[in-house]
């Protein structure tokens, strides 16, 4: 993960493959092809283009797709593009329009380079769109339940149409948005000319919930029952959203996958050469970040910064190494007050209900890429990685970790980052929600959950149950091997707990095992598959939190 410093990033070009194959992995996931979808998954209609459902929402009517047990509407602007002099600023209204718009395929993709390989960027920054899926049957009473989700991708890479949500939609009988939002350099930007406005990329995510405020009902969704949810930087996005007085009264519950409001990284998680990574940090530090890039693009002159920065392409601005400058959200400034952990600590966040957590083996989807050229081959190297990441609390990780309770170094090393980084920081933030309103915390333990299609086999290295695995048990995905019976129970359970959630704030229904409330104890639910395989677990001994508090403190 980077630390901003432009134009040029610490950690190397190693670091920069390890982001960008992560977020292939987790921002863009293959779909499986589903009853009117083509092979791409993209919903077709089951006839004629003109024989869709049609939706008037508050700023036209859009034509959308059917399939049977549900509803697709896709490409529908939530604002305006962000184009010319509207290029960071806040989100501004989409032009209304008066004939039916084709809403059957996804807008573009907002701009990223690409993932793997140079070359210029893709996507278009008329990307501000979202994506709509809901069951085709009349909804009853006050309308369903509304579950708004933010892609992950490291504030880099990915798009909201990828994730296809009939699971949630059909069996959880909800309404589900997905939603592009500006991303790096274009979405993060900081300069001091700006005046204090920065992350553009959550003023996005506002301005698509205030649309879903606005429409909800429309698409037969109740605009007062709204979960914000998302993964890896979603997740960071939904902790953004918890603690900025700008999303007052936009959802009312939350649920974060694999990303807190107090996820950090100690200094050479992934490879030695990575700086700490925090995903917040102060507005001054990316306003500097800005001046520098500026300079950088020949953007000096006083009061002409910005109109100079607005005049370059996509092309000149989005690059690698912008692009990782500016993936970081700032506080003090850009509706974010104060550092997320700070104001989850004095309480200063909305008053809803939450469901967090994170997978058991996080990091070893991210050590594995590197495993053929950063290996940790014996104890020796094994030692000088935890005194390189650890100093002087070295020997008491080693402790905590030692080499003999692991198959190999390289897995004690995933094992013990997990912690630090991922476990034990969620739940150091579920202590803190929990305190205030009602929480619920998972560890998603399936071993062996299938990978993602395309990612390589370790030799030596099983994923386990990975950075971003969890998605493929919510949102239909293509898997090696696929979900076995088993494992097909488990993703019926998670979506019953996910939609359940939603529709009442207690993720509890009749028929999925008794999900307890946090607190001390047994509490988190470990997610596995199998006679037993949910139940509550006491993950803060487990994962030796009491360490990691300690080092955090």
């Amino acid at each position: 993960m980077p630390e901003p410093r432009p134009p040029r990033r610490r950690g190397g070009a190693l670091c920069a493959l390890v982001l960008a194959l992560t977020a292939l992995l987790t921002a863009t996931p293959a779909v499986v092809p589903a009853a009117g979808a083509d092979e791409s998954g993209r919903p077709t209609a089951r006839g004629p283009a003109d024989d869709g459902p049609v939706v008037v929402t508050d700023h036209g009517p859009v034509r959308g797709r059917s399939h049977g047990a549900y509803d697709t509407f896709e490409g529908i602007p939530f604002a305006a593009p962000p184009t010319g002099p509207l290029r960071w600023r806040d989100p501004r209204p989409a032009r209304p329009w008066q004939e039916v718009r084709d809403a059957g395929a996804p807008g573009p993709q907002c701009p990223q380079f690409p993932m793997l390989g140079s070359g210029p960027a893709t996507g278009s920054e008329d990307c501000l769109t979202l994506n709509v899926t809901a069951p085709s049957a009349p909804a009853q009473g006050r309308g369903r339940p509304v579950m708004v989700w933010v892609h992950g991708g490291a504030f880099m890479f990915g798009a909201g149409a990828p994730y296809r949500a009939e699971r949630l939609a059909v069996r959880g009988d909800t309404v589900v948005v997905t939603l592009n939002y500006r991303l790096g350099v274009l979405g993060f930007f900081g300069h001091p000319e700006l005046r204090g406005a920065t992350n553009f990329g959550l003023a996005d995510q506002r301005a698509a919930l205030r649309w879903v405020r606005a429409n909800a009902a429309r698409f037969g969704g109740d605009p007062g029952r709204v979960t914000l949810f998302g993964e890896s930087a979603g997740a960071l996005s939904t902790c953004a959203h918890l603690t900025s007085p700008k999303s007052a009264g936009l959802f009312q519950r939350a649920a974060l996958q694999s990303g807190s409001c107090m996820t950090a990284f100690p200094r050479g998680a992934v490879v030695p050469a990575q700086p700490r990574y925090e995903p917040f940090v102060p507005r001054s530090r990316t306003e500097a970040a800005g001046a520098a890039a500026a300079a950088t693009l020949g953007c000096v002159r006083p009061g002409d910064t910005l109109d100079c920065l607005r005049r370059l392409s996509t092309d000149e601005l989005v690059t690698p190494a912008l692009m990782q400058t500016f993936s970081l959200v700032s506080y003090g400034g850009g509706g974010l007050p104060l550092r997320p952990d700070r104001a989850l600590e004095q309480g200063r966040f909305h008053r809803v209900p939450v469901v967090q957590g994170t997978n058991r083996d996080e990091m070893r989807l991210f050590l594995a890429l590197t495993q053929s050229t950063t290996p940790i081959p014996d104890a020796r190297a094994y030692r000088a990685r935890l005194a390189h990441s650890f100093g002087a609390s070295a020997p008491a990780v080693e402790a905590r970790y030692p080499l003999a309770s692991y198959p190999s170094p390289g897995l004690a090393w995933a094992a013990l980052m997990t912690d630090a980084s991922f476990t034990c920081s969620a739940l150091r933030a579920d202590r803190a929600l929990a305190a205030r309103v009602p929480t619920y915390a998972y560890l998603f333990s399936d071993a062996n959950a299938p990978r993602f299609a395309g990612l390589p086999v370790v030799e030596g290295y099983p994923y386990g149950a990975a950075h971003g695995f969890e998605l493929a048990y919510l949102f239909p995905r293509v898997t090696v091997p696929e979900l076995t019976p088993e494992q097909r129970v488990l993703a019926d359970h998670m979506t019953d707990y996910w939609t359940r959630f939603a529709t009442t704030g207690d993720p509890n229904s009749p028929r999925t095992p008794d999900w307890p409330g946090f607190g001390p104890g047994p509490t988190t639910q470990s997610l596995a598959p199998g006679t037993g395989g949910i139940r509550p677990v006491d993950a803060t001994a487990a994962h030796h939190c009491a360490l990691w508090d300690r080092l955090a403190d």
